[in-house]
């Protein structure tokens, strides 16, 4: 089986093989050398390699851009998308709100709160602790708008916090819990027992409670009954059973936080024009960022050996069908929307003279108050094909598409191209690996012969010295 070995490991292997060129009279690193030279064109790919990633990064921040132009639009498409209306109310201490886009209508309104709708409510006598003074066996009775409930309290856990908790857990249509009365120093504990829902329909009674064999008596010492609440509208009286309401404005849940007998909240629904107008902002915002990116690459920049050079998309043609295809998708009319609105610039959007736009949201919030039907179906049209919207997000689409868009074939192509360059470099790599091992095997080879070579050329000189002494002692 042949065991496959990367580049890399195949080099670290052959430059364990080495030689002292001393015999040879060679460098020790004379393969090194060599195959430093042999490098090099290895060197100038990884160095194309490196440009083509660079420029694949620009191309894909490019096509963040983009994308941000489309996504910046939001919801505009939809059939509220581009309303953003909100309540408005003169005394949000009295009245509060929320809309719904959906349902909500524009309108002025005037509501008085004469009076809260409240739960039924009784609080007891009060007690020292919460958790320790037992108050027996027995039952506390509840007679509700569902009928009599009744709840059995076990003498095993009788304290204040075993009786709420039983009585939360009792399903008898009221909620209990624990006031601490700061007013009694001495016994500050006090169980408040509450219904769940407000208005007279609702009301609970809190008869007698039947407890026996406790540490001390508990009875209900306050009630409070169930009531409707009492509003306004327009000057007109109504009873209303809860304090949110949703049937007075339509569209509109109303918060009654306290009543104000007397005074007249003003509420309003309308548009919130400042809001439209950031959305619009946006959208010019992200364009700018897009134009502004392509017109960097057209400016001259200091490489690596501090020279003047356009950036790696410089008068790429890809950047300026780019460049193109935003300024067209903006001056081009929108037809058949349907609105007397035709360009972007009636809205206050306008090309500065370097290339990139001008929102004057004072304009625009001008026109879009004088007509903002028309303002809508210019940006909306009918959601797919026309309107300016739609013409953005579909221009955007055909630019970065994967399959057929400029920016997608773009990407396509030096991702090819990297990835060519990587097998090219690996092929290569293989080669030299190969060739570093020959050569070394060579060199080590004519490091051994010479050595061989030096070995006998010594001992020769020796036996020559030998004979010669030799031939003297015997003369």
């Amino acid at each position: 089986m042949r065991i496959f070995k990367t580049p890399a490991k195949e080099r670290d292997e052959v430059a364990a093989i080495r030689f002292g060129g001393l015999a040879s009279g060679l460098p020790p690193n004379i393969v090194d050398q060599l195959m430093e030279a042999e490098r090099i064109p290895v060197k100038q790919m990884e160095e194309k390699k490196k440009k083509s990633e660079d420029t694949l990064k620009l191309v894909t921040d490019m096509e963040t851009k983009l994308n941000d132009i489309g996504k910046s639009l939001g919801d505009l498409t939809t059939a509220k998308g581009f309303t953003d209306t909100q309540l408005n109310s003169s005394e949000p201490s009295v009245i509060d709100g929320k809309v719904d886009p959906n349902t909500v209508v524009n309108g002025e309104y005037g509501i008085e709160v004469i009076q809260m709708a409240q739960k039924p409510a009784a609080i007891s006598n009060g007690f020292k602790d919460k958790n320790v003074t037992q108050m027996g066996t027995g039952y506390i009775k509840f007679e509700t708008s569902q009928g009599l409930k009744e709840v059995y309290i076990s003498g095993k856990n009788s304290t204040l916090e075993g009786v709420v908790n039983q009585i939360n857990n009792s399903n008898a249509g009221v909620r209990a819990s624990i006031l601490e009365d700061k007013k009694d120093k001495d016994n500050p504990f006090r169980l408040l027992v509450s219904g769940l829902q407000s208005g007279d329909e609702k009301t609970v009674s809190f008869p007698t409670v039947y407890m026996l064999d406790g540490d001390q008596d508990m009875y209900f010492d306050q009630s409070r009954p169930a009531q409707n609440g009492k509003i306004k509208v327009d000057g007109f009286e109504v009873e209303v059973s809860e304090n949110q309401l949703e049937n007075i404005i339509p569209g509109v849940t109303l918060n009654l936080k306290q009543a104000a007998p007397g005074k007249e909240i003003r509420l309003s629904v309308k548009e919130n024009t400042e809001a439209v107008a950031g959305k619009i902002k946006a959208f010019v915002d992200a364009y700018n960022g897009a134009l502004g990116f392509i017109q960097g690459q057209s400016k001259l920049q200091k490489d690596a050996s501090g020279k003047d050079r356009l950036g790696p998309l410089g008068g790429d043609s890809l950047t300026r069908t780019v460049e193109s295809s935003l300024r067209r998708v903006l001056l081009n009319p929108q037809i058949g929307t349907g609105s007397g609105i035709a360009r972007i610039s009636e809205l206050g959007i306008e090309f500065n003279r370097n290339g990139t736009l001008n929102f004057t949201q004072e304009k625009f919030q001008r026109v879009l108050n004088s007509n903002p039907k028309d303002v809508a179906a210019f940006f909306r049209g009918d959601g797919s094909k026309v309107g300016f919207v739609p013409t953005v997000k579909r221009e955007i689409g055909n630019l970065t598409n994967g399959v057929f868009g400029t920016i997608g074939n773009r990407k396509k192509g030096i991702s090819d191209r990297i990835e060519q360059t990587n097998r090219r470099i690996d092929d290569k790599e293989r080669q030299l690996v190969r060739k570093e091992e020959s050569l070394r095997r060579k060199f080590a080879d004519l490091e051994s012969k010479m050595s061989k070579l030096n070995s006998q050329g010594a001992a020769f000189q020796g036996m020559s010295q030998g004979l010669k002494q030799d031939g003297q002692q015997g003369g």
